[in-house]
């Protein structure tokens, strides 16, 4: 699809927010076009991205949440940390943590970076193998300031779904 037709698209659902993602939506070409049409029709614009691309280039108006990748995923080689001094206001980091040592991690990532005084972090429970509960209780345990995020896409369409 061409960027037309996919704001059109958009447009046929009649919803004001948008959020870009899916894989790493940066690899895609038309990506930054894809956001700044939909910013000019007038839709509140997200993007969620791996992180390991700059995001200097996004434009001005999106919301970026950037997912900071925890060791049990096995890309936080791949973490590009120069993105948490280009976030903005509004911007959003996510942790998705698989277990105890990734959840340790991520808390260290955050104290050490004073990264809650920023802006919002996330921290979510890898689905099928962190129980939420059991995230939740660590979290509150511990009195860390983020907010508990529930991989929701994974609940609401199984993995085989695509496009949705």
């Amino acid at each position: 699809m061409t960027v037309e037709e996919v704001v059109l698209s958009v447009g046929a659902f009649g919803c004001a927010l948008v959020e870009v993602t899916g894989g790493e939506p940066l690899l895609q070409p038309d990506a930054i076009e894809l956001m700044r049409a939909l910013l000019s029709r007038g839709h509140e614009v997200l993007l969620e991205t791996g992180g390991s691309l700059p995001i200097e280039h996004v434009p001005e108006g999106v919301r970026r949440i950037v997912d900071v990748k925890c060791p049990g995923s096995g890309e936080s080689e791949r973490n590009r940390w120069e993105n948490l001094d280009a976030l903005r206001p509004g911007d959003e980091l996510k942790f998705v943590i698989a277990d105890r040592a990734d959840y340790d991690w991520a808390a260290g990532v955050l104290r050490s970076r004073s990264l809650h005084e920023k802006l919002p972090v996330l921290f979510s429970a890898v689905h099928d193998r962190l129980p939420a509960r059991e995230l939740a209780r660590w979290v509150l345990d511990d009195g860390l300031p983020v907010r508990l995020q529930i991989q929701i896409h994974k609940i609401l369409w199984p993995s085989a779904a695509r496009g949705v």
